[in-house]
This record gives C-alpha cells, structure tokens and sequence, in this order.
C-alpha cells in the first residue's frame, strides 16, 4: 500500500493520474494548504522540504520498513520501475523520457508555477514580473508543442512519465489565461492524454474543500492563509507560528 500525502495541484495530480495509471494500491490523505497542514513535524519527516504531494510506501522496493519519498519526478520514476510501466524499455526513448521529465521539473512547473502567483495570488503584482514569468510559460509551451509536432509524445512513440508530468501543468495553464489552442500539437496531445480513464479520473480526485479549489482567477487568501502558504507574510517578513 502506498500512501499519497495530496493537495489538489498540478504536482499532487501527477502522482495522482500516475498512481491510477500504474494500479498500484494506494490510499490518499488530504492536507489543506491554507491552514498550515504541511508544517507540522510529522509532514517534514516525510518531505524534508516540506512541500506536497509526496509518498509512503509501506511494500517498497527492496522491502524493509515503509519508505517515505518527496519530489515529484523522484517518485514517478520510482512508481514507474515498481509497476514496470511508463517509462520505455528501449534506451534512446528512455533517456528521452527522463529529459522531458526533468524538463518539467526545472522549467514547465517552477516558471508557470510563479506566473501563477503574480497572477493569481500576489495582491499588487508588478508588472515586470507578470511580463517575465507569462512570457516564459509561453515560450515553455512554443517548446513542447515543436516537440510534439515531431511524435505523439514526448519520449516518441510511447505514452509515458515525461506526459504525465506535464499534462496537469498544461491542464492549469487556463488560469493564467493561456489559450492552448495557440500551440496545435500540443493541444492535440492535451485532449489524446485527456481521453485516458487514468487521466480523467486522476485529475478529478476529491478535493479538501478549501479556497485553492476556487474558479476565480484571483485567489481569495486572507493574510493569515498567505502566510501559512508560503511562509512569509506579504511584506516578505518569515512567518512564525503563534504559539498555542
């Protein structure tokens, strides 16, 4: 049994699609972003960096006691050599793979992950910083929809990780108010993967219910929420937990 500590983002519906994907058993346990549920003590030991999703899993390759993993790209790797499945057998296609996988990770989530809060969450944005980050998730995009005119996907003929990765960074891309329908290939291949059962039901699993989950393109977070979130108050001043 794996346990998949979960947020509902892009990153937590990587591992939720890839999971389902894999029909590993798993189970989810939910954390709320906006109370501060990743903080605690217990949540470090198993993510060092504190950050969602990440997992434990209880029957982990090469036995011994349960094996708590974080990092998104870490884990479907590993998740992809337990179920031998979803990374290509064939090396060129392999190593493909792994270099789209490690693509997303170091420049389709980080660059689209803070447009997304000058555009959605920062109270007064400055503009340079709107223009630096939309431009650069355009360009992301330009990238992966040349490469997606070359192959159905991105380690070529194989669906594999390196999709999975991306699709729900692309999924999010609405909210910045990016048209994928300016990118051809790219949305051709959004829809094929979107058609996948794995994938429907991977990207719609239940929600914690809190304001994360809003449609606005402007999320409502109140002082307290932005601070427990990203652990600075919105002058940039370190947050330190009220003691109880």
């Amino acid at each position: 049994m794996i346990d998949l500590h979960f947020v509902p983002t892009p990153n937590g519906h990587k591992l939720s699609i890839m999971l389902l994907e894999t029909g590993l058993p798993h189970r989810i346990v939910p954390y709320n972003l906006l109370a501060g549920d990743l903080r605690t003590p217990e949540f470090r030991a198993i993510s060092p960096n504190g950050r969602a999703p990440a997992i434990v899993d209880h029957d982990p390759i090469g036995g011994g006691p349960p094996y708590p993993m974080f990092e998104t790209g870490a884990i479907l790797i590993y998740l992809a050599e337990k179920a031998g499945r979803l990374l290509p057998a064939e090396p060129r296609a392999r190593y493909r793979a792994h270099q789209w996988l490690m693509w997303q990770m170091s420049g389709l989530g980080p660059m689209h992950g803070q447009a997304h809060h000058f555009i959605r969450y920062a109270p007064d944005p400055p503009a340079y910083a709107v223009n630096r980050y939309l431009t650069e998730a355009k360009r992301l995009l330009s990238v992966m929809d040349a490469r997606l005119a070359e192959a159905p996907y991105l380690a070529g003929d194989e669906y594999s990780i390196a999709d999975i990765a991306c699709w729900s960074w692309i999924r999010a891309a609405r909210a910045i108010d990016i048209d994928i329908a300016d990118y051809p290939a790219l949305a051709d291949w959004f829809a094929r993967v979107g058609e996948r059962p794995a994938v429907r039901q991977g990207a719609h699993v239940p929600p914690d219910n809190h304001q994360l989950q809003s449609g606005s393109r402007k999320m409502p977070v109140t002082p307290e929420q932005w601070a427990k979130l990203f652990q600075h108050d919105m002058q940039g001043r370190p947050y330190t937990e009220p003691e109880a």
